[in-house]
């Protein structure tokens, strides 16, 4: 039961040899850029290391702890590198991930998104591994049902109730005492209450300083006043729980906040860029493509990586800056003055000079090779088996770490 629940046989094996052999080294595959295969992902390590000690020492500071979101990296390796430990604490969004990191050794992690009944099975049998996997909710239903399996397996599965805090997204109105102690009691009918989640999905429509601070501000009152209410009702809530990129590098006060999750910080991209949460020099995903054509009467360069390699996210279309596609740099990961994809076919990029633009396209030889800063890295990320690893300008390959998708 357990093995049909979770991973097969075959995905284990694949996984611990991935974990097992940390990650392969550049000489296996190519000893540069130069020599890869097209399109491809590069993820540049020295930036990364930037952004996740910046995040790390700012929550440090407010008195906090991340608890990182490893569904932007998908990647053993890269959890590594950002979790406290190798057993955590993580979040994740999918129970494939779970699936994955439990047989990488992480044994603290946060399902966060609202739990499926079909799918709590799956939740117990990672448990039964030793895994200590908590759920999400935001209704009495799904607290019952996690209530009645918790009896079923003779074992109390920790949820969380999930709190709106701005109208994005799904979750329990911090001001709704009935639904937060109807959803808590519950709980306590054989599961257990761990405590309130929530997620300021809002904060990416925020512009300037004070409005991202405000973000923050908001939805750490949520969440603090939905715990005190459970509280004073004599329920536990021992885990306070609030996350965003943006509002974790503007909160000024975490006060009554126990973790803090965030995801897309360790590699940033042109939305968290455009929101002014990063700097362009802060991205560390690139897509390296090969130029592979040119229309010179329509000011174009052609490269062999489309929506299918940058994905179809035009995130910083509703921005001040829309960046297309993505911002073209040359292969140390230097962008060009004002050059995009600025549109893109399945296979192929069209690059040109930012509309209204006085910026004149590079002399780019076919058989150039170009990177291409995305604007979202989740979304990009997503259409990649690997990162191709390298340190700053250095065009050097030192590692390729596996990443993996699906659910």
């Amino acid at each position: 039961m357990v093995n049909k629940i979770a991973l097969s046989t075959i995905e284990r094996i694949d996984m611990n040899q991935a974990t097992t052999n940390e990650c392969v080294k550049a000489e296996a595959v190519a000893t540069s850029l130069h020599g890869l295969e097209t399109p491809c992902l590069v993820l540049d390590a020295a930036r990364m290391e930037r952004n996740v000690a910046r995040l790390r020492t700012r929550l440090g500071d407010l008195g906090v702890a991340l608890r990182p979101h490893l569904k932007t990296g998908k990647s053993v390796e890269v959890a590594r590198r950002v979790m406290d430990s190798p057993r955590g604490p993580a979040t994740v969004s999918t129970l494939k991930e779970a699936a994955l990191f439990a047989a990488a050794g992480v044994r603290d992690m946060i399902y966060a998104v609202g739990i499926a009944p079909t799918k709590i099975a799956q939740v117990l049998a990672l448990r039964a591994e030793g895994v200590d996997l908590a759920v999400v909710l935001d209704t009495v239903e799904q607290a019952e049902a996690v209530a009645a399996a918790s009896r079923e397996a003779g074992t109390a599965i920790p949820a969380l109730i999930e709190i709106d805090c701005d109208g994005h997204r799904s979750g329990v109105l911090p001001t709704d005492k009935a639904a937060l102690l109807g959803i808590g009691r519950a709980l306590e009918q054989g599961a257990s209450l761990r405590g309130v989640l929530t997620h300021a999905g809002g904060s990416y429509a925020a512009r300037g300083a004070e409005a991202l601070r405000q973000c923050a501000e908001d939805e750490r009152r949520a969440v603090v006043a939905a715990a005190t209410i459970l509280r004073e009702a004599g329920l536990p809530c021992p885990v306070v729980s609030m996350g965003s990129t943006p509002t974790a590098h503007s909160a000024t006060d975490l006060a009554g906040v126990t973790e803090v999750r965030a995801g897309v910080f360790v590699f940033f991209d042109l939305v968290m860029a455009g929101i002014g949460v990063c700097r362009i020099d802060d991205i560390a995903l690139s897509v390296m493509a090969t130029v592979i054509g040119h229309q010179r009467d329509k000011g174009w360069i052609l490269v062999d990586a489309g929506w299918m390699a940058m994905s179809q996210d035009r995130g910083t279309s509703k921005q001040a800056v829309n960046q297309g596609y993505g911002v073209v740099c040359d292969i140390t990961g230097k962008p060009y003055p004002d050059l995009i994809v600025a549109d893109a076919n399945q296979e192929h990029g069209i690059i040109t000079v930012r509309p209204g633009s006085s910026g004149t396209l590079p002399d780019l030889a076919i058989g150039d090779r170009v990177r291409i800063l995305p604007n979202h890295a989740c979304a990009t990320g997503a259409q990649h088996h690997r990162y191709h690893v390298v340190r700053g300008a250095d065009s050097t390959v030192e590692a390729e770490w596996p990443r993996f998708s699906g659910w």
